[in-house]
């Protein structure tokens, strides 16, 4: 899937890549009603987006007046095909200019775009396809668009659903250009479909509005402070909220450039996000905690040559619990390569928010909050227009540094799941959303604690399953992500149980390691733990945003799944 760039054909695509400043088309920092009403204005300069390959080469550059040009003709192939105003398209959203070309057409034929991932490692070819039927049947969309490796499994998984075209780029290019027309989605309507990163298996799909996006685009631009000299490079994957909203749709509302490096490439080469920034002189990039992590490991060994990090001002952590020490090691290991840790921007949001809820100043680095033993991340403010409550089990309001559970009411909040009515009650009510995540308020500023399904209870003891997890990942030859904890109940009460995903070693030597992990869990949490060591080719369960899932993980643990000797690797 590298490199594909079917959208382009028909035209040469720009060997250079897009500019960082309009020559002529003044700045405007949102403000607009609908996507279509944002790309007609940012088509009037130079600026778009630039797609990278794993080495840095560029693949190829889509300037917004491009974009805006082949989306309308794909929206006319649309709208002539007989897909009607509402209906869905599914797309598979791969970093590629055709997902761009094919979101956008969707908006200015009236289509609602419902991005979806790809597949994950070898041999997922037919769980994938399965994943694609579920997500069709969920959306009932009546047509599915691929990378042109892809067709083939988008056209196998529409077979026998409500979806009547599927195929490769060149399958819908292939239908008439007519004179049809374009009907755009305005600002009183639907604007796309967002599956959760937790919905891979039952596919639970966001009813995203164009006033709720716009609204939360604005107020987060307004956040981060975002100037005309400013410009994005992530690589961040296009079917997950901060993606699409963070470094697709935001960006385009405020005219800047961003460069893309797909997810598979990243993991391949993580420093060349790093060389990206630095080369292209970009301001502001993105990741969860993992990403950090993960190129302060590798640059430990292979750290790029003339790596320049001082042009970085914003560097956003979000989408998980943020981590620390992950960002104390990121600012130690680059701070000769001119990073300044001021750079660190934490924020909280989610899907259901339509992506940013808080954020914290640009500039202004990360802040520590200490709650009892446990030190945590300040979260920042929220938006304007945005109210946060934070209640107990009773729904009682607690006062400043007591922990519950977050409800949040706003311009961005969901009207609810498409097409899931018992779903949308069961988070909505009265118009404020249970985020199903515990925090406490902090001098105003949100501080976030983990997922409430997730807390572990042991005799009326609350145990934060991330201490256990991240303390266990501390321990010689075992690294972040390869510990899952959660809870299950016994005979005796509930009952800790640490999964550990563990390198290739001797009956002693895992003996030994499991000896390790159980004193840790009893230093860290004061409890005994039972602890299956499983193959990292088993590996542990993932959202489609790559988060640990302990939900899953505990099903699969109740199911017999784990209860193996480690594979060999």
């Amino acid at each position: 899937m590298d490199g594909d760039l079917s959208a382009l054909r028909g035209s040469q695509p720009t060997l250079a890549p897009t500019p960082t400043r309009n020559s002529s088309l003044p700045f405007r920092r949102g403000g607009f009603a609908s996507l279509c009403e944002a790309l007609d204005y940012a088509a009037g300069g130079d600026t778009g987006l630039n797609f990278f390959d794993a080495r840095g080469g560029l693949l190829g550059s889509l300037p917004y007046r491009d974009l805006r040009t082949q989306a309308q003709t794909f929206a006319r192939r649309l709208i002539g095909a007989g897909i009607a105003r509402g209906e869905r398209l599914l797309i598979v959203a791969d970093t590629w200019p055709g997902f761009c070309v094919a979101f956008f057409g969707a908006q200015y034929a009236g289509v609602l775009p419902v991005p979806v991932s790809v597949p994950v490692g070898l041999g997922a070819k037919a769980s994938y396809i399965e994943q694609l039927g579920r997500q069709i049947a969920a959306a009932g969309a009546v047509g599915v668009v691929a990378p042109d490796e892809l067709a083939s499994y988008a056209v196998t998984a529409a077979q026998g659903t409500t979806a009547r075209l599927a195929g490769s780029m060149a399958t819908f290019e292939a239908l008439p250009d007519g004179a049809v027309e374009l009907q755009p989605l305005s600002a009183a309507e639907q604007c796309y479909v967002q599956f959760s990163s937790g919905s891979t298996r039952a596919p639970m799909g966001i009813d995203i509005r164009q006033d709720r996006l716009m609204a939360n685009i604005d107020g987060s631009i307004a956040r981060q402070e975002l100037k005309e000299g400013d410009s994005g490079v992530s690589w961040l994957p296009l079917y997950h909220d901060m993606g699409l909203i963070g470094f697709i749709l935001a960006p385009m509302c405020a005219q800047r450039s961003v460069d893309l490096l797909a997810p598979r490439d990243f993991a391949r080469r993580p420093t060349q996000w790093l060389s990206l920034i630095s080369r292209r002189r970009a301001t502001i990039t993105y990741s969860p905690s993992f990403g950090y992590d993960l190129v302060a490991r590798r640059a430990a060994t292979q750290m790029p040559t003339g790596l320049d990090l001082s042009c970085l001002k914003l560097a956003g952590i979000g989408a998980d619990l943020i981590q620390a020490p992950v960002l104390q090691r990121f600012a130690d290991t680059f701070a000769a390569a001119g990073f300044d840790a001021r750079a660190f921007l934490p924020s909280y949001g989610m899907a259901e928010l339509c992506v940013g809820l808080s954020f914290s100043r640009r500039f202004g680095g990360y802040k520590i909050d200490k709650l009892g033993k446990r030190d945590f991340v300040v979260c920042g403010r929220p938006m304007a227009g945005h109210h946060v409550e934070i209640r107990d089990e009773t729904g009682a309001v607690v006062s400043e540094r007591q922990v519950g559970r977050l409800f949040v009411q706003g311009p961005s909040v969901m009207p609810g799941y498409f097409g899931e009515p018992e779903a949308t009650a069961r988070v909505l009510k009265n118009g404020w959303l249970d985020t199903g995540d515990l925090g406490y308020w902090s001098d105003g500023e949100i501080v976030v604690t983990g997922r409430a399904k997730d807390l572990i209870i042991v005799n009326g003891r609350n145990i934060w399953p991330q201490d256990i997890e991240w303390a266990i990942e501390a321990l010689p030859r075992l690294r972040q992500g390869d510990a899952c904890a959660f809870s299950v109940e016994s005979g005796a009460g509930e009952e800790v149980v640490v999964l550990v995903q563990s390198y290739v070693g001797d009956a002693e030597e895992l003996e030994a390691l499991t000896g390790s992990i159980r004193q840790t869990v009893k230093e860290t949490a004061g409890v005994d733990c039972r602890i299956e060591l499983i193959s990292r080719k088993f590996g542990l369960p993932l959202t489609s945003s790559g988060k640990l899932s302990r939900t899953h993980a505990k099903a699969k643990f109740i199911a017999g799944d784990y209860t193996m000797p480690a594979a060999a690797e």
